[in-house]
C-alpha cells in the first residue's frame, strides 16, 4: 500500500501570497497547516462583466460551438453560471477544455470531461492537444477575461478555426493603502512570495519600484518559464516554478526551496 509523503513543514516561515481571491485565502490556509505564517496581498481585483444582448447572444448558440475552452478556473465558474441561466441542460456534442488542472476541475464538478494538457498548465501545453491541432472551419468559444495573452486565440485561427472571445471579467490592479503595503514587506518582511501568473507579476515590480521595497532576493514562485524569464529580467534573483499549481505542489515546492537555501546554496535553484 502507497505511503503519503511526510507533510511539509515551514513552522515560522514567512509566505506571501499575491494571488486573487477566494484562491488567494485558500492557498494561505494551506500555508498555515503546515506552520507558515502568512500574509494575503492580491495584486489582481476580478470583477465580472455585466450580462449583455450579445454574451446573451453568445451563451444561447452555445450548441453551434464544437470545442469551448475556459483559461482558468475564475473563467470556468463564470461561463458555468452563465449557461445554467440560458440552458436547462448543457448541450451534447461539444469538446470542453480547461487550461491545467484546477481549471479542467471546474468544469468536472458541473458533469462535464474536460480535456486538459497531461503536463503543464500553459496556453502552449493546451495547444499541443491532438484535439487542438485540425480546426478547419470548426467554432471554438474562448471563456477568459477582457485582456490577457492572445495566444490561444490566434494559434488556433491560424489552425482554421473560428474563434470567437467570451469576455467574462475584468482584471484591475488592487489598491492597497501604504500602511498595509508597510506592514507587510517592511515589517513582515517575507521569504518567499506567490505571484501567479504575468500580471500579477507586472503590478508587484510596480509596487517595488512605487514605494522602494526591495523583494528582488527573496524566493518568488511563479506559473511557467515565460514568467520566470520575466521575473529575472525584472531582477529577481529566485524565481522558481512548482510541480503543478496545485495548492499542495505550491507548498511543497517552498518548503523543498527554502530549506535548499538554509542548507547552505543561499539560493533557490
Amino acid at each position: 500500500m502507497a505511503t503519503r509523503p511526510p507533510e511539509p513543514d515551514l513552522s515560522g516561515r514567512r509566505i506571501l501570497v499575491c494571488r486573487p481571491e477566494p484562491e488567494a485565502s485558500r492557498l494561505a490556509r494551506r500555508f498555515r497547516n503546515v506552520g507558515a505564517e502568512v500574509r494575503v496581498l492580491p495584486m489582481i481585483d476580478r470583477q465580472p462583466l455585466p450580462e449583455t444582448p450579445e454574451r446573451r447572444t453568445l451563451i444561447l448558440s452555445l450548441d453551434e460551438f464544437s470545442h469551448v475552452i475556459a483559461v482558468s478556473p475564475y473563467a470556468a465558474r463564470l461561463l458555468l453560471d452563465a449557461i445554467d441561466t440560458w440552458w436547462p441542460q448543457i448541450p451534447v456534442g461539444i469538446r470542453w477544455y480547461g487550461v491545467g488542472a484546477g481549471t479542467a476541475a471546474v468544469l468536472a464538478e458541473h458533469g462535464l470531461s474536460p480535456r486538459r494538457p497531461l503536463k503543464g498548465w500553459t496556453s502552449e501545453a493546451l495547444l499541443a492537444l491532438p484535439s487542438l491541432n485540425h480546426l478547419e472551419g470548426e467554432k471554438v468559444l474562448l471563456a477568459r477575461g477582457d485582456t490577457g495573452r492572445e495566444l490561444i486565440r490566434e494559434t488556433l485561427e491560424a489552425r482554421g478555426a473560428r474563434v470567437t472571445a467570451l469576455p467574462l471579467y475584468r482584471r484591475l490592479p488592487a489598491g492597497h493603502s501604504p500602511e498595509l503595503l508597510r506592514a507587510t514587506l517592511n515589517d513582515f518582511a517575507p521569504e518567499a512570495i506567490v505571484a501567479l501568473s504575468g500580471e500579477t507579476l507586472n503590478n508587484l515590480i510596480a509596487l517595488c519600484a512605487n514605494y522602494g521595497h526591495n523583494l528582488y532576493d527573496r524566493l518568488l514562485i511563479v506559473p511557467a518559464d515565460r514568467v520566470a524569464e520575466q521575473a529575472r529580467t525584472a531582477g529577481f534573483e529566485n524565481p522558481c516554478i512548482p510541480g503543478s499549481l496545485a495548492d499542495n505542489d505550491i507548498v511543497a515546492t517552498v518548503a523543498a526551496q527554502l530549506a535548499g537555501r538554509d542548507g547552505g546554496s543561499g539560493k533557490a535553484k
